[in-house]
């Protein structure tokens, strides 16, 4: 990890950036649905420029390298295309093509390994969707298909606990399911299903249980936003409910870093969301952080590394047509450990 003087120095320059193309005419997303007094809470930064700028793509970390999966460009022709960033060295490459095109598939990383389920290999809202599992070993180069899932879906959530990894949601008519993948023994279990059914949404592992925000319920960029926070306890195998988000919004990523659930960015029909919000376990309470500086959307998954939140890629204004080269990182000074 790089002394934290030269770590708070990147921090004191401009968070500009240019993505590379135009970002469209300006928009505005709703009006909030609670209370939304914004405290500071850190501060965003930026790093090494993506290689393509792709959109509605997936995200992993293993070994500390972020792996960006798939995704789109402008002319909307969903890319093969994985792109490798190192961390420590601030660089990327491109690592080895995905066997087939996807878009809005979700990733994990998995002791060492990277992981891509479903997604869909066109750019339309209603599919197809697919149920590939691929397996990528960073020591061999190489994909592997593995188990597939027991649906085909796109645009839900993995979240990874104890080795296993959670898949949540997904577009119409899949947005109720709810599997575990164990890539041990290469096996999936249904479970039971996730209410609201929707898509476009996140999630993360909190003590023991995985959590669901978020997401819209219809097809493409659907006005029928969620603030919906549904909780899955593996030990029980029942869902119980947690307090919602601040606002109704779609297409934001989230992480846990530093005891906080943080959830940042998205779109909805009226415009891109700027909300960075972060979620207290202990207090079962959000609270607002001031905006991010470039609102982004279509990214599915996120890491905390090296004290760092990352959100690499993204489109920067609604609509699938403006993936950016951002390389965008928050330094969270609020802890809730």
């Amino acid at each position: 990890m790089k002394p934290a003087i030269a770590l708070l120095a990147l921090f004191m320059v401009g968070c500009g950036g240019s993505s590379g193309e135009s970002p469209g005419p300006p928009t505005g997303p709703t009006g909030p649905t609670a209370p939304t007094e914004k405290v500071a809470g850190g501060q965003w930064g930026q790093r090494a420029p993506l290689i393509e700028a792709n959109s509605e793509l997936a995200l992993a970390e293993a070994n500390g390298k972020i792996y960006l999966l798939g995704g789109y460009p402008a002319s909307r022709q969903t890319a093969r295309t994985v792109q490798i960033y190192d961390i420590a060295s601030d660089r990327w490459e491109l690592g080895p093509p995905l066997p087939q095109p996807n878009n809005h598939g979700m990733a994990a990383g998995v002791s060492g390994k990277v992981y891509l389920i479903g997604g869909q290999t066109t750019d339309l809202s209603e599919g197809p969707y697919v149920d590939t599992v691929y397996e990528l070993d960073p020591g061999r180069g190489t994909w592997v298909e593995k188990a597939r899932m027991p649906t085909a879906r796109s645009s839900g959530v993995a979240v990874v606990h104890q080795g296993l990894i959670y898949v949540a949601g997904g577009r119409p008519p899949h947005g109720s399911d709810f599997a575990v993948y164990d890539p041990k023994s290469d096996q999936w279990q249904v479970l039971p299903n996730l209410s609201p059914q929707r898509n476009h949404l996140t999630g993360a592992a909190i003590n023991g249980r995985i959590h669901v925000v978020g997401g819209r319920l219809g097809q493409g960029l659907s006005a029928q936003m969620e603030t919906a926070h549904d909780v899955f306890d593996p030990q029980t195998g029942g869902w119980t409910k947690a307090a919602p988000m601040l606002r109704a919004r779609s297409g934001m990523n989230g992480v846990m870093a530093r005891g906080c659930f943080h959830v940042w960015g998205g779109e909805g029909p009226a415009g891109m969301f700027p909300d960075h919000d972060y979620y207290h376990p202990q207090t079962d309470k959000w609270t607002r952080l001031t905006d991010m500086p470039l609102p982004v959307h279509g990214v599915y998954g996120s890491a905390f590394v090296n004290g760092l939140i990352w959100a690499s890629g993204g489109g920067t204004n609604i609509g699938g047509n403006f993936g950016s080269l951002n390389n965008q990182v928050f330094l969270p000074s609020v802890s809730c450990d």
